[in-house]
């Protein structure tokens, strides 16, 4: 069974036992997801006769569809990066031969397994032009999920993006932990400035923000 097809339970006590995955990554894709549901659930709140911005909204809401999709796909892809990296280590490594391919094998299980949470912290990133345009244009009284849309979607960068470091601390390819670390860099700083920008338009989120 996939894991975004368990039951919510299910999935808790799977993530809470002694298998190492789903791990942090899956679970960061799953806040991503959940931010995206929340910032859909506010866009489909703000539309009909009483909401002038129902156009907005109604493509707003199909754009937060998309990008649930994408992050709940990636809460899968997260734990088979993992499990193929676990694969290249069980290789033979008998000989001299069988040894340089378990190395291959596990640094390109390794790449793999840093590009996926990256993939997941990119799409993660798009939520917050949808938090800040539900906050602006929806319905009031759902402005608390839009802010908590917000804060899960910084949640989902940064925990997608430990994962993207503590994978790249294994790849020997110098200059491909170095246009990692950098694209990683960039999506932090992002993420925590566009969080900072939908919590400052709200009174409800202004003492959300975490001091520099």
């Amino acid at each position: 069974m996939k894991l975004i097809e368990m039951r919510v339970e299910e999935f808790l006590k799977e993530t809470a036992s002694n298998s190492p995955a789903p791990g942090g990554g899956s679970v960061s894709a799953l806040a991503g997801a959940l931010a995206a549901a929340l910032a859909g659930m506010v866009a489909n709140l703000s539309q009909g006769e009483k909401f002038p911005e129902t156009e907005k909204m109604a493509e707003t809401a199909a754009n937060a569809a998309e990008l649930r999709a994408e992050l709940e796909a990636c809460v899968q892809k997260d734990t088979d990066g993992f499990e193929r990296y676990m694969q290249a280590i069980r290789l033979p490594k008998a000989t001299e031969e069988e040894k340089a391919f378990r190395r291959a094998q596990m640094q390109s299980a390794l790449k793999a397994a840093a590009e996926i949470p990256l993939g997941t912290a990119v799409a993660a990133a798009k939520i917050f032009p949808l938090a800040e345009k539900v906050l602006q244009l929806g319905n009031a009284n759902a402005a608390s999920d839009a802010l908590v849309s917000a804060m899960l979607a910084r949640t989902a960068v940064y925990g997608a993006l430990l994962n993207v470091k503590i994978n790249l601390s294994g790849i020997r390819d110098e200059p491909f932990v170095q246009e990692m670390t950098s694209r990683a860099e960039a999506l932090r700083r992002e993420a925590r400035e566009q969080e900072e920008r939908v919590l400052s338009l709200s009174p409800l989120g202004k003492d959300f923000i975490v001091e520099k």
